[in-house]
């Protein structure tokens, strides 16, 4: 999913110090990353006018990766310097390290260039003609963001169980029903969530004979 703030503006410098135009939203700690200081320096106080805190300013593709670990961010900001590979390397970088969507930053429209970010694993895109936009795009790609993973999690969860049962199928000789009623027996009496239990059988499987019960 990539978005598009690519109507002609005035660009950044016209946007510093003005009255942005945004919903209020929870404050977000944001990596801003470009081998160009000059870009860093306006769009770090885009960043703060929009109520957000610039908690690292990134040029080195061997240091954003410390840092990102380091700091956590909630969204990082990428943008296009003079090098292509330069900014593919840094979201490389930061997408190995951190849990939070990486965007893009694009001074005028670039699809070849967006197709090779999107293989290192962008979220989005956004352009800075427009960057009172910036914060609804943000919304946006923050909402996806937590849908996605949201989903991977469900998908996840359920192929451990998938996994659980299986095993417990194999080592009990009984069928899906009652494999998944093993689960949830125990669940209960343990108190625990069931994906919780499954986990449990599926690392401990190698040390269960036939005939033992889930761990519990």
């Amino acid at each position: 999913m990539y978005i598009d703030c690519s109507d002609e503006g005035d660009g950044l410098h016209s946007a510093v110090g003005s009255t942005m135009s945004h919903r209020e939203t929870e404050h977000l700690r944001v990596l801003i990353a470009n081998e160009r200081k000059d870009r860093l320096a306006l769009v770090a106080p885009v960043v703060a006018s929009l109520g957000h805190e610039v908690i690292a300013r990134e040029i080195d593709v061997d240091d954003v990766g410390p840092v990102t670990a380091r700091e956590r961010p909630d969204v990082a900001l990428v943008g296009l310097g003079e090098s292509s590979e330069h900014a593919l390397s840094l979201i490389e970088k930061i997408v190995q390290e951190s849990a939070c969507p990486v965007i893009l930053l694009l001074h005028a429209p670039d699809p070849d260039f967006v197709k090779e970010a999107s293989k290192r694993g962008i979220f989005a895109y956004i352009t800075d003609a427009e960057p009172q936009d910036w914060q609804s795009s943000i919304d946006i790609v923050l909402r996806r963001f937590t849908e996605y993973h949201d989903l991977e999690g469900a998908f996840g969860r359920r192929a451990i169980t998938e996994r659980a049962k299986g095993i417990l199928m194999e080592r009990h000789s009984v069928d899906e029903v009652t494999a998944f009623e093993m689960l949830r027996d125990h669940s209960r009496a343990a108190n625990r969530k069931l994906v919780d239990i499954a986990s449990a059988v599926v690392d401990g499987h190698p040390l269960l004979p036939k005939g033992s019960q889930a761990p519990p």
